[in-house]
C-alpha cells in the first residue's frame, strides 16, 4: 500500500521517534505564535491627505496646535509630515514612559540636515547618536568643562560683561531713552559668552573686529535653523535643496570655521595652553583634545567646535527670551518686581552690587526663573527624539525612527497639575521646592530629562539669574508712552515675544557711582 493510503485507513503511520520529539519541540511554539496578542496600534490622529499628510493642515503655532489636537484626539496622536511620521505626547505619564522607563531607546535626536550641517555631520552633544562617542564627550563637558570650579573660573568675565551693559542702560536712563530689552540682552549674553569661548585666546584689541564677525554669522545661523526644511520632510528631495538652507548654512559653516581656526591658531601660537589652568572654553577644550588623542574615543577638533557651537547657539538665545519673557512678566506685574527688588534689597542692600554669591539667599529670584521657564519654555516642543527600536508608548506603537515631541508647554499649563496656570505667580515655586531643573518633575521640564538633559542647565542658570538680579537690582523699569506691553508667544526653533519689549530703565541704587 502506498503512503498516502494511510490518509483513507484506520491503519496507524509509523513516525520515528524523533520527529514526534521534534513536533512536541516546536508545538509550544507555534501555540506561542498564533495566541500572541496583536501589536498595539498606531496613535490615533486627523487624517491627512495623500503624499503631503497633515502638512497643509499645520498651524504657525505649533505648541497651541498640538495642545489642540490632543484636546480632540487624546494625550498622545499622530500626524504625517510628508513622508515622516510624526507622533506628540502631551502628559507627565508619557513623557516619563520616555524619559524614564524606555529612556535608553528614545536617546537619539532627530536631527534636521541644516543642523547636521551646522554640527560637522552632527558631532556635538545635542545631535550625536547615543553611544560611546556621546557618553565620552558629555563626560568631558559636564565634568570638565560645565562643571562648578570652572564655571565659578569665569565668575570675573560675566561681571565685567554685565556691568558693562548695565552702564550703557544707566547712560539710556539718564538720556530718558527706552530700550530694546531683548536686543540688549542678546548683546550682553552673546559678548559673555564670546568671553567665555575664547577671552584668553583672542587679543583684547582683536575681540571687537571678532566679535563683530561672529555675530553675524550666529544671527544668520538663528534664522536658518527656524526656517522649516521641506527636505526634512521628504527625505528623497534632500539632494535638490530646494530652499537653499542647506547651502546657506553651508557658507555659515565656512565663515565659523575660518574663526574657530584663527583662534585656534592664534592660542597656539602664543603658547596659551603652557600656563597649567585653562583660561577660556577652547583651551579646555583644546587640552581636553589633546589628553585624550590616544583614546579609543579620541575627541577631534571638529568635536571641539561643534561643543563650542553648542555653547553658543544653545544658550544664546535661549538665555536672552528667558530674561526678556521674565522683566515683560515683572513688568506686567509690579507688585511682584517690587517684592523681587526688596528681597534684592534686604540680602544686597542699595549701597552695593550684585555679586553671584547673593544669588542662594535670594530664593523669589529662583522662583521667578522657574515660574518663567514654566510660562514660557525656551524651546516649547524640546529636541524630538527618534526611537532606536520600535516601541509602545501609552498603550500605543510607536515605529522605529519616528519623530517624537514632548509638548513640555501643554505640560507645564495644564490645569490639572497647575494651579491657574496661565498666570504668573513665582511663590508657587517657593512652595513647591520639589520642581527643579534635574527633569526628575515630569511636570516640569524646561531643560529636558533623562540622558539627554541639556548640559548646560548649570551655565544657563548662572546667566539668567545674574543678569535679572542685576537688572532689577539697578532699575526700576517702565513701558513709555507710545508703547504697549504685549506678552503674545511667537514660535519658533525658541519661543520668543512676538513684539520685543521695549522699557525704560529708572535708576534705583543710592550712590550713581556704581553705575560707573
Amino acid at each position: 500500500m502506498s503512503p498516502i493510503s494511510n490518509l483513507f485507513t484506520d491503519n496507524p503511520i509509523n513516525v520515528p521517534s524523533y520527529g514526534v520529539l521534534i513536533l512536541i519541540a516546536i508545538f509550544p511554539v507555534l501555540w506561542h505564535l498564533l495566541k500572541r496578542s496583536p501589536q498595539p496600534p498606531l496613535p490615533p490622529g486627523p487624517r491627512g491627505l495623500p503624499i503631503v499628510g497633515n502638512l497643509p493642515f499645520l498651524k504657525p503655532d505649533l505648541h497651541i496646535y498640538f495642545r489642540n489636537l490632543a484636546q480632540e484626539y487624546g494625550p498622545i496622536f499622530k500626524l504625517h509630515l510628508g513622508s515622516k511620521l510624526t507622533v506628540v505626547v502631551n502628559t507627565p505619564s508619557l513623557a516619563r514612559e520616555i524619559f524614564k522607563e524606555q529612556d535608553i531607546n528614545f536617546s537619539n535626536h532627530d536631527v534636521p540636515l541644516t543642523a547636521r550641517v551646522l554640527t560637522y555631520g552632527g558631532l556635538d552633544l545635542v545631535f550625536l547618536p547615543y553611544g560611546a562617542e556621546w557618553r565620552k564627550l558629555r563626560k568631558v563637558c559636564v565634568l570638565k568643562l560645565l562643571n562648578r570650579k570652572t564655571l565659578d573660573s569665569f565668575y570675573e568675565l560675566r561681571r565685567k560683561e554685565i556691568r558693562e551693559r548695565r552702564r550703557f542702560l544707566y547712560e539710556k536712563s539718564q538720556e530718558k531713552s527706552a530700550v530694546n530689552v531683548g536686543d540688549q540682552m542678546f548683546l550682553t549674553i552673546l559678548n559673555l559668552t564670546m568671553n567665555m569661548i575664547w577671552g584668553g585666546s583672542v587679543k583684547a584689541e582683536e575681540m571687537e573686529s571678532v566679535g563683530t564677525e561672529f555675530k553675524v554669522v550666529v544671527s544668520e545661523i538663528i534664522t536658518v535653523l527656524g526656517e522649516p526644511n521641506v527636505s526634512d520632510f521628504f527625505p528623497w528631495l534632500a539632494r535638490f535643496d530646494l530652499q537653499g538652507l542647506v547651502k546657506r548654512m553651508r557658507v555659515c559653516i565656512q565663515e565659523l570655521d575660518a574663526i574657530f581656526d584663527g583662534a585656534i591658531g592664534k592660542m597656539q601660537k602664543l603658547g596659551s595652553m603652557d600656563d597649567g589652568e585653562g583660561k577660556d572654553f577652547l583651551q579646555h577644550m583644546m587640552k581636553l583634545r589633546d589628553q585624550e588623542v590616544d583614546s579609543e574615543v579620541p575627541i577631534t577638533a571638529n568635536h571641539v567646535k561643534a561643543i563650542l557651537l553648542d555653547i553658543v547657539i544653545g544658550g544664546t538665545d535661549t538665555t536672552t527670551t528667558t530674561i526678556e519673557f521674565a522683566m515683560a512678566e515683572l513688568i506686567k506685574n509690579p507688585e511682584l518686581m517690587k517684592r523681587a527688588q526688596q528681597e534684592l534689597d534686604e540680602v544686597v542692600g542699595k549701597e552695593n552690587n550684585v555679586e553671584e554669591s547673593h544669588i542662594t539667599r535670594l530664593p523669589y529670584l529662583v522662583a521667578i526663573m522657574k515660574e518663567t521657564l514654566r510660562l514660557h519654555p525656551t524651546v516649547p516642543l524640546l529636541v524630538p527624539h527618534r526611537p532606536a527600536e520600535t516601541a509602545v508608548v501609552g498603550g500605543y506603537t510607536v515605529p522605529k525612527d519616528t519623530k517624537v515631541f514632548i509638548n513640555i508647554w501643554c505640560i507645564q499649563r495644564d490645569p490639572s497639575l497647575w494651579e491657574t496656570p496661565t498666570e504668573f505667580r513665582p511663590e508657587r515655586f517657593l512652595d513647591n521646592k520639589s520642581c527643579d531643573f534635574t527633569g526628575t518633575d515630569y511636570s516640569f521640564l524646561p531643560f529636558g530629562s533623562g540622558r539627554r538633559i541639556c548640559a548646560g542647565v548649570a551655565l544657563a542658570e548662572r546667566m539668567v539669574l545674574y543678569t535679572l538680579a542685576t537688572l532689577l537690582h539697578s532699575f526700576d523699569w517702565k513701558i513709555p508712552e507710545g508703547h504697549v506691553l504685549d506678552l503674545e508667544e511667537k514660535f519658533g526653533i525658541v519661543l520668543k515675544l512676538k513684539n520685543p519689549l521695549v522699557a525704560l530703565p529708572v535708576p534705583r541704587l543710592s550712590d550713581s557711582n556704581l553705575y560707573l
